[in-house]
């Protein structure tokens, strides 16, 4: 099935689908060049091919990209690894070549790992063991009742029972078996007591060193622990005396080195997002752009090209389930700006603290689909953090940010791939949203309140809808039937310089009948697409709210006052929504584009464009759990839901 829509060029759709890549809303030029080159030869002209002409170029041949016949990725040792200057003698050395058909040097870009902080080295050792005074079905390892986001008792000032409910799952005779997650970080300590049992070698590699090894590179500070420890979130062992437990303890778990160099480029990030997609089930990522406040950037054409194959074709067909974290950004910053945690094809996960509030650092947008946990009460000082495996056979109970919850989820989800092996990347998302809590989570500042949208789920613009409940996902998985055919439907648009300034906002509406008796009819939504070309002289002073023809309003764009760009704004770029799930899709469709004051900015004199604006809705044309089981008792959301579309009637 193809993720394009009918009609538009295929060049053009993904350019408009995957961030208008090329376009001036990718924050700004990147004016780093490293020693990387995509190099595209003639047609089909194979690895053998591409190995001659690196040697008669003076390259160093690295790999075909993305499994492809004629696109490799070359490196030149002669080069600096970062440099101002696009080396154009070498790419003209490359291009002159009789076989070769293109050859493109790669710019350097930063990606961060989120919720690494330089104090952050507090460590037990595996020989410390606590005894614990517990029932016998609880896991031996001694780090286990530090582990809370997996058993909350009310220890350290929590809330009792918020947590990701595995203890049920565990007892339904789940622990991932048989599924393998990537974690694409700085690399993973596969020597570690608690993680070599389940590390997966095969299915693991160093994209940053190119070899099978992808151990991390030392620092005296420990720089380099941060994929260490999120794959112990996952498949640390169970009852083997070591550190805590993972989330999916009997699951396998790759990694994929590829953080740990001066700067990104767009082949490294593919080779990792692509890497072998009919092996590994889940690709978790605690990463992104810079969690400044003020940059707008996401992923490139290569890895844009990963994803989708990833979504379309791994795991045989199925599709690979990605998992992002959604940013550490704080208040301050709006993880829609952040173009892989607001991916469709991502599964966004936010973090919540042991008493049920947003920590600190946590970004909120309207693309967060759950939550899980990183950390104690955000007021306290010595708030429990997450306690997994660390490098050097170390355990530690300081990892944090959204960092840690990411790995939650992909445990979670391998849970539910376990349970039943035929999910989709999208079934996941649509369990994802069915079996989520609201358990004890809340907006401590009293600015974001629990709401229902128009197909009666119950949604959060902090938390999403809810944190993961393991139990119920993987008992609503075990009985999964499969949905409907998924499509894109290109609503409307508006195309009309407009302005908008502090006091005069500007309201637009697009009337949207779901491309009714078209091929690609939507009238069951999943996620939502506005694509926005506006300036401002103030960018972080623009909010932007989408209301859904069932009344449903989302903040697709929320202040960020650290950003101060007047000059690139916004290009064709996706701000997305996942609050109208379920919700019928036809009516009128509302924009509103709001400049609002930042105190220390002179708000009354800043000015906005508008210049352009694409509704585009993904969905299907039939109701998406009319085949699915309806137990009120056991899943509450699901019966609410199918009794809605069986009725016709959604909203109250």
């Amino acid at each position: 099935m193809s993720y394009f829509l009918p009609g538009w060029p295929r060049k053009v759709l993904l350019c408009l689908l995957c961030w208008a890549i090329c376009g001036p809303s990718l924050a700004k030029e990147f004016d780093v060049s490293t020693n990387h080159w995509l190099v595209e030869l003639t047609h089909d002209a194979g690895p053998e091919v591409a190995r001659r002409v690196a040697r008669d170029t003076g390259f160093t041949y690295v790999g075909p990209v993305l499994g492809s016949a004629s696109e490799f990725h070359f490196i030149h040792h002669g080069v600096p690894h970062a440099r101002t200057k696009r080396s154009i003698p070498h790419t003209r050395q490359l291009r002159v070549h009789p076989k070769v058909r293109s050859a493109f040097q790669q710019s350097g870009y930063v990606r961060v790992k989120r919720g690494y902080k330089d104090a952050e080295k507090v460590l037990t050792t595996n020989k410390q063991h606590i005894s614990l005074k517990a029932k016998p079905q609880l896991p031996n390892d001694p780090d286990f009742d530090k582990q809370w986001y997996l058993r909350n008792t009310g220890q350290s000032g929590g809330v009792k029972g918020l947590d990701l409910n595995v203890m049920a799952a565990w007892a339904m005779g789940y622990s991932g078996a048989g599924v393998t997650t990537a974690i694409m970080d700085d690399g993973i300590d596969y020597l570690h007591e608690d993680l070599k049992y389940n590390y997966d070698a095969d299915a693991s590699y160093d994209f940053s060193s190119n070899d099978p090894y992808p151990y991390p590179r030392y620092t005296d500070t420990w720089f380099n622990s941060h994929g260490t420890r999120c794959a112990g979130e996952v498949s640390a062992a169970k009852d083997n005396g070591v550190c805590g437990v993972g989330v999916a303890y009997g699951s396998k778990v790759a990694g994929l080195r590829m953080l740990d160099q001066p700067f990104m480029t767009d082949l490294i990030e593919a080779n990792a997002m692509g890497h072998m997609p009919n092996v590994i089930d889940i690709y978790s990522a605690s990463w992104g752009p810079t969690d400044d406040g003020k940059t707008v950037d996401g992923p490139r054409n290569l890895t844009m090209r990963a994803i989708v194959n990833g979504v379309n074709n791994g795991r045989n067909g199925l599709g690979n389930v990605y998992v992002w974290a959604s940013g550490d950004g704080g208040p301050n910053d709006d993880c829609n700006c952040d173009g892989y945690a607001a991916s469709m094809w991502t599964i966004s996960i936010n973090s919540a603290t042991n008493d049920g509030q947003t920590a600190g650092y946590d970004e909120s947008c309207s693309s967060t689909l759950a939550s899980t946990f990183s950390n104690g009460k955000s007021n306290a000082r010595d708030a429990p953090l997450s306690a997994t495996t660390d490098l050097y056979n170390n355990c530690t109970a300081s990892h944090s940010g959204t960092s840690a919850a990411a790995p939650e989820a992909a445990g979670v989800f391998a849970l539910a791939l376990e349970a039943n092996r035929n999910l989709t990347w999208r079934d996941m998302q649509h369990l994802t949203v069915l079996t989520s809590k609201r358990n004890s989570l809340y907006d401590s500042n009293g600015i974001h309140h629990w709401k229902l949208n128009g197909a009666h789920l119950l949604f959060n613009h902090l938390f999403g809808y809810g944190v993961l409940d393991a139990a119920s996902m993987v008992d609503l998985a075990s009985q999964w039937r499969g949905l409907p055919e998924r499509f894109h439907c290109k609503a409307g648009s508006v195309s009309a310089e407009k302005p908008f300034s502090f006091g005069k906002p500007l309201r637009m509406s697009i009337e949207s009948d779901g491309c009714f008796g078209t091929e690609n009819e939507v009238n069951y939504l999943e996620h939502v697409q506005a694509f926005i070309t506006l300036r401002s002289t103030y960018r972080g002073c623009v909010t932007m709210y989408l209301t859904s023809p069932m009344g449903t309003t989302s903040m697709i764009l929320s202040q960020r006052p650290n950003d101060d760009d007047d000059k690139n704004g916004f290009t064709r770029w996706p701000f997305m929504t996942t609050h109208t799930w379920a919700e019928l899709s036809r009516g009128a469709w509302t924009l509103d584009i709001v400049m609002e004051p930042i105190m220390g900015v002179k708000t009354n004199i800043e000015t906005g464009f508008f210049k352009e604006w694409t509704l585009v809705l993904h969905g299907t044309k039939t109701a998406p759990y009319a085949n699915q089981p309806a137990d009120k008792e056991r899943h509450e959301k699901l019966y609410l839901v199918r009794r809605a579309h069986e009725s016709g009637v959604i909203q109250e």
